[in-house]
């Protein structure tokens, strides 16, 4: 169980810093659900990362309930 443990944290470690070197957390970062989610699927990505994949949220349709007047 430690190994995959172990596995697991350095995949999303290599995730992170595939985000951090596409400007992902830079000061103008992400401010809408489709950022968010990007930098999510890219750290979740991990290794895959440098193999090509790019993965990215176009759009983010989120409906939130309005408060009742």
């Amino acid at each position: 169980m430690r190994i995959g443990s172990a596995i697991v944290l350095i995949w999303l470690v290599i995730g992170v810093v595939a985000a951090v070197q596409r400007d992902y957390f830079d000061s103008s970062g992400p401010v809408d659900c489709a950022g968010f989610g990007t930098i999510a699927v890219t750290v979740i990505a991990g290794p895959l990362n440098y193999m090509g994949v790019n993965p990215k949220i176009a759009d983010c349709d989120v409906d939130v309930p309005q408060p009742s007047p």
